[in-house]
């Protein structure tokens, strides 16, 4: 025998132990976080010309309901991770994507910027509810030793999505007015509902060793707080890259987010497994540094060719940084505090992606947008040496 053939036969019986990891549950789950955020990503295209057009407010009055979702969705998102260890993944899950639903069928009958607002802070309820119960249901479904590739093929549903959601709003705008968008996600969200009512409860039974449920999971804090940075550099690049992409002669000023998403969907495929292959604290830790090299070149090289590097380097720190984040929040929970650590873990999203466009903004404000990028590479700088620290802690 050959040593490729006993290595070839090495490697299938390896994977043959291997746990399973794309059961028909997993699967749903996925295909409900797809349905879900594609009528997000509607609602994204939508609401800003239908607040502007139809109720004839102005860009701050669309700024706001845009925004409004982020306050209660932040706010329980503790509760939702509580919620879930003590009474269960599925009704929040159900909950979440039909509560969204209605939110958009009312949301076609409003005539005010006061009820539109109204209807996105509802929409954060479901927001909380729905995205903490998806994240601890994945730890439930998730073999530990897989945990990372799991992370990484589960989240395409959420940038896919948000990607193919927009151009699917626009269309159905243009096809049957904001009636038929708003309808259109709706329909999409009871698709979710369905899908994921299909996977039936997965949480494991509390213990009374277990205690009493927390709202904040302590042990994740670390490990938040520097993918929080990683989140603040992120919303600070999507929100001011198209038009430091003019300013530096992009011919298609979308073209840098294009390359950003491509980039991390590809890496997230390709290299699904490599979050469970290395230590998730140091790969991390790179993840971030990676970040900050891509913002850091953005803003000292203002060219084309600059703006795109910087963009695919973003993207590569993304597609490491999530899965490596959130594994090692989720190795700090027992089953029973999952919904608490996705809850932790999950309102950095919030913070970041609403409090980063608002800090560097008023970078980019008082300074230009490529300081906004070096401030954005500074902070995902930080959050490597805050990493680097807790690499260090652990080891002694």
């Amino acid at each position: 025998m050959t040593t490729s053939t006993r290595t070839s036969g090495a490697a299938r019986e390896q994977d043959e132990l291997r746990p399973s990891l794309f059961t028909a549950a997993f699967v749903r789950l996925s295909l409900g976080d797809l349905a879900y955020f594609t009528a997000a990503g509607v609602s994204i295209y939508a609401l800003p010309p239908y607040v502007t057009g139809p109720l004839g407010s102005d860009e701050s009055g669309a700024g706001l309901a845009f925004g409004a979702f982020a306050v209660t969705a932040l706010l329980l998102r503790p509760f939702a991770g509580r919620f879930s260890d003590t009474r269960g993944r599925r009704p929040l899950l159900v909950g979440g994507a039909l509560l969204a639903m209605a939110t958009m069928v009312l949301t076609s009958y409003a005539e005010t910027l006061a009820v539109v607002v109204l209807l996105r802070l509802l929409f954060g309820v479901a927001e909380a509810a729905f995205f903490v119960a998806s994240f601890a249901v994945l730890a439930d479904l998730a073999p530990p030793s897989r945990r990372g590739e799991a992370l990484s093929y589960n989240s395409l549903g959420l940038y896919l999505g948000l990607t193919l959601g927009p151009p699917l709003g626009e269309l159905l705008v243009g096809s049957f007015g904001f009636t038929g968008a708003w309808y259109g996600a709706a329909v999409l969200l009871l698709v979710a509902a369905v899908v994921v009512a299909s996977i039936g409860e997965t949480r494991a039974p509390r213990l009374p060793s277990d205690g009493k449920a927390a709202l904040i999971h302590g042990p994740a804090l670390g490990p938040a707080l520097a993918f929080l940075t990683s989140i603040v550099a992120m919303g600070g690049f999507l929100a001011f890259a198209a038009l430091h992409a003019q300013d530096v002669g992009v011919v298609r000023t979308s073209l840098p987010l294009v390359v950003y998403g491509s980039v991390v969907v590809v890496c997230r495929i390709a290299f699904a497994t490599v979050p469970d292959r290395f230590p998730p604290l140091p790969l991390g830790a790179a993840a971030l540094l990676t970040i900050a090299l891509g913002l850091g070149l953005a803003a000292s090289w203002h060219t084309p060719a600059g703006m795109l590097l910087g963009a695919a380097l973003m993207g590569l720190g993304v597609s490491f940084s999530t899965p490596a984040f959130f594994s090692i929040i989720f190795a700090t929970a027992s089953p029973s505090q999952r919904g608490a650590a996705a809850g932790t873990a999950s309102a950095t999203l919030d913070v970041g992606l609403g409090g980063g466009p608002i800090v560097l903004g008023l970078v980019a404000q008082s300074a230009g947008i490529p300081w906004a990028f070096g401030a954005g590479a500074g902070i995902a700088l930080s959050g490597c040496v805050w990493t680097l620290v807790m690499v260090r802690r652990t080891a002694r």
